[in-house]
């Protein structure tokens, strides 16, 4: 199988480069900005197409890694008498093959999404780290693309066009709102007087070993702290020095979840203050 990217940035240029590494045929790619293809091209040993008709006439599967946003945009613009025969991939976590790509199967052609549950953050340097990598994957070729990437050593898992938006909130919870917490973090510690630094190099050790902890024995099993305690006064005390509006709601809705974590803990205590107290 030939595979073909078109747009070169970060996921696209991450996972061909990963394909390339483990023994995959990169036909190339194409992108709006030739220096970002030859680029990519040049990076996993590929070819850079002037055109995207001539990458689909070059490829097997076509992958089309530009944002979220351009996905269908760019498919809709494809020249359809080219795709028969082709499968045409996209990287998006949010929106299913069936909305990216609509009436594929009329042009011949099969429709795939292929999601790595992994922040491509680097185009030179991610790619060495998508080998541990969960990938789910929805659409037409789900199976075929599921032995593909456990031969690669991949965890993956097919799931359901029906479900996957809530998929995607799952992994944003689990990635980018640890972010905001991490920032609400921070700028705690900076009202204490640290720098911002300080407040990242002091949080580590605490973040670290508390994420090693939930991924032993699960969020429930690991929670400490006041909540876990039922020590409603420090909690109380919490929400008093928290000054802004968006921060109080976001400690209050987080604490809440927390709150019913440690009640399935500790059935025999009673939280009913901390519940009131969070309201």
């Amino acid at each position: 199988m030939k595979i073909g990217f078109i747009g070169a940035g970060k996921v696209g240029v991450s996972l061909g480069k990963y394909f390339a590494e483990k023994g995959m045929e990169i036909s190339g790619y194409f992108s709006r900005t030739e220096s970002s293809a030859r680029e990519a091209a040049e990076f996993t040993g590929s070819e850079f197409f002037l055109s995207p008709d001539q990458l689909i006439i070059g490829s097997d599967a076509v992958f089309l890694t530009v944002t979220d946003g351009a996905i269908k945009d760019t498919y809709l613009s494809l020249p359809k008498a080219l795709l028969k025969g082709k499968q045409l991939c996209h990287c998006s976590g949010a929106m299913s093959a069936e909305e990216a790509f609509p009436d594929i199967l009329d042009f011949g052609a099969k429709g795939t999404s292929i999601h790595p549950l992994f922040p491509v953050n680097s185009k030179s340097e991610s790619y060495k780290e998508l080998k541990n990598s969960f990938f789910c994957i929805e659409g037409d070729c789900a199976e075929e693309w599921k032995d593909i990437f456990s031969a690669l050593g991949n965890p993956t898992r097919i799931i359901d066009s029906s479900i996957k938006i809530r998929y995607h909130a799952a992994c944003c919870v689990a990635s980018n709102l640890v972010c905001g917490l991490m920032e609400e973090s921070k700028a705690l510690l900076e009202q204490c007087g640290f720098s911002g630094d300080e407040a990242i190099a002091a949080l580590e050790p605490l973040v670290m070993s508390n994420i090693r902890r939930i991924l032993a024995v699960g969020p429930t099993a690991a929670l400490t702290g006041p909540v876990e305690r039922n020590d409603v006064s420090t909690v109380k005390k919490h929400i008093s020095c928290i000054e802004n509006d968006t921060d109080s709601d976001i400690y209050r809705s987080v604490t809440k979840k927390l709150t019913e974590m440690a009640q399935k803990r500790h059935p025999e205590s009673d939280y009913t203050e901390m519940k009131a107290l969070l309201r």
